[in-house]
């Protein structure tokens, strides 16, 4: 019971901080990394970049995610470029947001990069 009120407080404050980061995507620098985060883990990414302008996502995905291991340096991953197009970034980030027990400890990390204000999620 109390981790299901943790992971739902976790995954509310995600959603909150997705939408105040998409007002302003391209004011700061913390907010598009926090975009590109979000994407490399959802998509499994090795290199992500946002034009905001466009609404334009273009990054290269790891094809087969058995050759890769963290743990080992890779000099040579097969990966396919990927050119996504999007209207709302905020809608298209929130359907990036998984629900399962080792997505949502990975969101808890990232939040705690941002702190609680009186006005709201601010920058650390």
């Amino acid at each position: 019971m109390e981790k299901e009120k943790l992971r739902e407080r976790v995954l509310v404050e995600l959603e909150k901080l997705i939408s105040l980061s998409c007002r302003n995507p391209s004011g700061s620098k913390k907010y598009e990394q926090l975009h590109i985060a979000l994407l490399k883990k959802y998509y499994n990414a090795t290199s992500v970049t946002i034009d905001y302008h466009r609404h334009r996502i273009k990054m290269e995905v790891i094809q087969d995610d058995s050759l890769y291991d963290p743990k080992i340096v890779n000099t040579y991953l097969p990966t396919i470029y990927t050119n996504l197009l999007f209207k709302s970034l905020r809608k298209f980030l929130t359907t990036c947001v998984e629900k399962d027990n080792k997505s949502v400890g990975f969101y808890s990390q990232l939040l705690k990069s941002y702190k609680k204000t009186r006005t709201g999620l601010e920058l650390v």
